[in-house]
């Protein structure tokens, strides 16, 4: 019996050698690399573009179809069909924004279309010379009446009663305009409005009319701004319930 383990174990070292080398010579598990995050890509960059003709000057503004695009469509509208044509700056704070697009110059409210979803969260900021839409307290009530920034508004872009004020353009040529009038003289007049006729404040003596509002293609309004006189003043970058 002694003699028969000793022969036995060479055997059963072999037989542990060999398990040990084809285990030493198998591939491998195929190891699976962590999926990659996909990049969200940035909206392309989608303009329109508008020349507002005022009894002031002119104004030529870039609306952010990318980050406003159901803002845009619905100024857009209200332009192609002569809507603002005729209208005024009702409401006039020169340290706040120039505002309009709702009256005539008889001061009566014009009917508009359907409101239209508030965009405040596209990212853009109520800075000076950016055009947001105005609204009453209701969040989604915008319809025909904007604002131009006449100073930095960031309590604008502060939620309150559920949503901010939706930015949705800036001013590229013509801030002297709006400058202009800003600084016109103001008071209190009588509007009349689909609730009757009632007092508005900060209404100009002499109206400001929006003359005509044109939308331009893309080439035009880069002709008209490579045109326009080189400033030397600094850059301009390119809340408001709705009477």
């Amino acid at each position: 019996m002694f003699h028969t383990s000793l022969r036995l174990v060479p055997s059963v070292l072999l037989a542990s050698l060999c398990v040990s080398a084809v285990s030493a010579q198998a591939p491998p598990a195929a190891v699976t690399p962590p999926a990659t995050p996909e990049v969200a890509k940035p909206a392309e960059a989608n303009f329109e573009y508008a020349l507002m003709k005022t009894s002031k000057g002119e104004i030529l503004l870039e609306l952010d179809a990318a980050k406003a695009p159901i803002s845009v469509a619905n100024f857009v509208e209200y332009a192609k069909k002569g809507y603002y044509d005729g209208t005024i700056f009702h409401r006039v704070i020169a340290t706040f924004m120039i505002q309009g697009g709702g009256f005539d110059a008889t001061l009566t409210q014009k009917e508009t279309s359907a409101p239209i979803k508030n965009e405040w969260k596209n990212g853009l900021k109520n800075a000076r010379g950016t055009i947001a839409m105005a609204r009453t307290n209701a969040p989604d009530s915008a319809t025909s009446q904007f604002f131009i920034n006449t100073v930095e508004n960031e309590m604008l872009d502060v939620a309150r009663g559920g949503a901010a004020y939706a930015v949705f353009g800036r001013v590229v040529e013509g801030m002297s305009t709006v400058d202009s009038i800003k600084a016109v003289p103001t008071g209190t007049s009588k509007a009349t409005t689909p609730q009757g006729t009632m007092p508005m404040t900060d209404v100009p003596v002499e109206a400001v009319v929006i003359e005509k509002v044109t939308i331009l293609s893309k080439a035009d309004a880069v002709k008209r701004m490579q045109a326009a006189p080189k400033s030397t003043a600094p850059t301009t970058p390119a809340v408001v319930p709705a009477k």
